[in-house]
């Protein structure tokens, strides 16, 4: 087929070394592990967690792979969806937006539970997760405009990265990782409603079967199966189907010269990427003037079309399910309003049918606007103006919201968020434990670090 791009990527995966890496990279990629797992602690509790768990425990298996904080012992292949579901339950773990939004952290368990199974040193898995990064967020800039914009999720892009993190732990050589990404390719095509109007519990699953199907694929790429290979560029391949205009040099062009982890944002809240920095702005508002909810007249939200179209709909303003609320701007705006903070208890059955939000929401309005259009997404922005009943009027506007790689969070930021999500679970002495293991993973093997250092409750 001669040199297709799934060839490229694969030739640069299989030569991709540890000692390849900057210092800063191998940092950053602690960090990102660290947050992740913290996000995948404290989700043992959501239903949708628990249900698939329950599956799997149900079906039984070999005991190859770990689930985070539990310790089920299940097949590689089923720790993979677990664990990925664990870390995007909550909504709370990465996000880089380009032309289209993605979570690559959602590919880490793709690299964990076959390392863990072959027992793989952690700097390999270090780099399986830095590969992980590198072509989810550079498939995350490929189409002009991005595949979301063309209703289609971004499952369709892990698809074709999951396989590569997990073939660089199985040590597949380059026409076995043209296979695996071939193989995966063919299948996991993802329409946009899991993500549109009323959510379900699909919402934060559709990646994680994506990263599991691409961890079956490895496996069958490294027992001899064949995968398509122009799955990029072929006839009826992803540009074929999905449309014209796809900027391919930005899937290879300056591999190893940089690394796209060090661009992807982390989280301060636990919701849809497109709400942070309108809760920036609002709970800034709020906070520095000490206005009370039930003062305000209005609230008017200026942002991006996609946001109002994705985040406004009459949906959001009546949601009935955590994965509804955490997509609807009113929703997350009226509990910034009323509490002053957005966590993982602002999505709580409480919460949700606190009959404060009803004096408090249907005030809130978004509106679109152009100039924010054409700055976005190299920059965020958001106008937040608030009018209170005396008739006083209060703005913020901000660029960037916390966690953006130009306003980064600092290591007590990740240091707090970790412990808010684990320390119902965790002791105090547990949680440093873990950081520790974390952030010396690099000498451990993959068992160890799972199986000795990551406690279970």
């Amino acid at each position: 087929m001669g040199d297709t791009i799934s060839r490229q990527i694969a030739r640069y995966a299989v030569n991709l070394k540890y000692e390849d890496l900057p210092d800063e990279v191998i940092e950053q990629t602690k960090r990102f592990i660290y947050d992740s797992i913290g996000c995948a602690i404290g989700s043992m509790k959501t239903k949708d967690v628990n249900i698939i768990r329950d599956i799997y425990l149900e079906m039984g298996g070999t005991p190859e792979a770990t689930v985070f904080g539990f310790g089920d012992k299940i097949p590689a292949v089923n720790a993979a969806l677990v664990n990925s579901l664990m870390i995007r339950a909550l909504d709370f773990n990465d996000i880089y937006w380009k032309e289209d939004p993605s979570h690559p952290s959602d590919i880490i368990p793709a690299a964990l539970s076959l390392a863990e199974k072959v027992n793989a040193s952690m700097k390999d898995v270090i780099v399986a997760v830095v590969l992980a990064y590198e072509f989810e967020q550079r498939l995350c800039e490929w189409g002009k405009p991005g595949i979301r914009e063309r209703k289609w999720h971004h499952a369709s892009l892990t698809q074709l990265v999951s396989p590569i993190a997990a073939g660089k732990i199985l040590g597949l050589d380059e026409d076995q990782m043209v296979h695996a990404i071939g193989i995966s390719g063919c299948h996991n095509h993802t329409i946009g409603c899991p993500t549109a109007g009323k959510l379900t519990m699909m919402k934060n699953t559709v990646d994680p079967m994506s990263v599991q199907s691409g961890v079956f694929a490895a496996l069958m790429a490294q027992k001899g199966y064949s995968g398509t290979e122009a799955i990029f560029e072929g006839k009826e391949g992803f540009k074929d189907v999905y449309g014209p205009d796809w900027d391919d040099a930005v899937l290879t062009d300056g591999l190893g010269k940089s690394f796209r982890i060090m661009t992807c944002s982390m989280k301060a809240f636990p919701t849809e990427a497109l709400t942070h920095t309108h809760l920036s702005a609002a709970i800034k508002i709020v906070s520095e003037n000490d206005i009370h909810y039930s003062d305000i007249e209005k609230v008017v939200i200026t942002t991006i079309a996609r946001a109002c179209d994705i985040l406004f709909d009459p949906h959001k303003y009546r949601p009935e399910s955590r994965e509804t609320a955490d997509h609807s701007l009113p929703y997350c705006i009226a509990r910034a309003l009323i509490d002053r903070q957005i966590t993982t208890a602002s999505f709580s059955d409480e919460k949700m049918k606190d009959p404060r939000l009803w004096d408090v929401i249907d005030k809130i309005k978004g509106e679109a606007s152009i100039e924010f259009e054409k700055m976005f997404p190299a920059k965020q922005p958001s106008k937040v103006k608030i009018t209170l009943k005396d008739g006083k009027v209060f703005e913020q506007y901000l660029e960037y919201p916390k966690g953006d790689p130009r306003e980064p969070m600092t290591q007590t930021d990740l240091d707090n968020k970790f412990k808010a999500l684990a320390g119902d679970y965790a002791s105090e002495e547990q949680i440093q434990k873990m950081k520790k293991s974390i952030f010396s993973c690099e000498n451990m093997s993959a068992r160890i670090f799972m199986e000795e250092f990551l406690l279970t409750f």
